[in-house]
């Protein structure tokens, strides 16, 4: 296994001047131009949120470790009861996939229209606002939890050289279908092999699942 793994050079990181550059430019004009056009959706969405559990608020933000460690406030439409995370620690002997992450297939948290946001990826789209602030990118590494990354190994580490992305090739490449090690083996590689190109075929591929939905749940 210890020569399938991929070790980033960070040298090489350094200096896509270029890259890092345009990338920046696309992700706020790109993620400014959506949030105005996907506005109806926002609309609908809080909506539907506010029928189905009329006391809990619209949107969840929650606590997640970006690039080199920093902690920054991810935005997504909540999609759980309002005490999921008290619940959290009752289910975690029911975690499905193994490495620091949760899953659970019919995790008991998630609200109806929840289920339907999750399935489609639409909870994720406040991460636009996200990606203005530039606390995040559209595409890079899940923005993972203080708690797992407390449980990364200094290779899981890795993951923390970039900012992480409002989808990414774990999203596109299997999603909840896809174990820890996996998702971190499909990190590191966008890490690795990144650029305008990547992005924007990963873009494209997002749309698809998002139509046609993998393994999100």
């Amino acid at each position: 296994m210890e020569n399938m793994r991929i070790y980033v050079d960070e040298q090489q990181l350094n200096h896509q001047y270029a890259y890092r550059t345009i990338k920046r430019l696309f992700d706020i004009v790109a993620a400014s131009i959506a949030v105005i056009i996907l506005s109806p959706v926002f609309l609908i969405i809080a909506i539907c949120i506010k029928v189905d559990d009329p006391k809990g608020p619209v949107f969840y933000s929650q606590t997640r470790v970006g690039k080199d460690g920093r902690l920054f406030k991810m935005y997504k439409f909540r999609s759980m009861v309002t005490n999921a995370d008290e619940l959290l620690e009752k289910l975690r002997s029911q975690n499905e996939v193994n490495g620091a992450m949760f899953k659970m297939k019919n995790d008991p948290r998630i609200t109806r229209v929840g289920r339907v946001i999750r399935k489609y990826s639409l909870d994720e789209l406040p991460q636009l606002v996200n990606v203005v602030g530039g606390s995040m990118s559209i595409v890079g590494p899940r923005p993972p939890l203080t708690s797992e990354v407390a449980e990364y190994t200094d290779y899981d580490k890795q993951r923390l050289m970039v900012k992480p992305g409002a989808t990414g090739m774990w999203q596109v490449g299997g999603r909840n279908d896809v174990d820890f090690d996996e998702m971190v083996r499909l990190d590191l590689t966008y890490i690795q092999e990144r650029s305008i190109w990547l992005d924007l075929k990963i873009m494209f591929e997002t749309v698809k699942v998002m139509i046609k939905p993998n393994g999100a749940y």
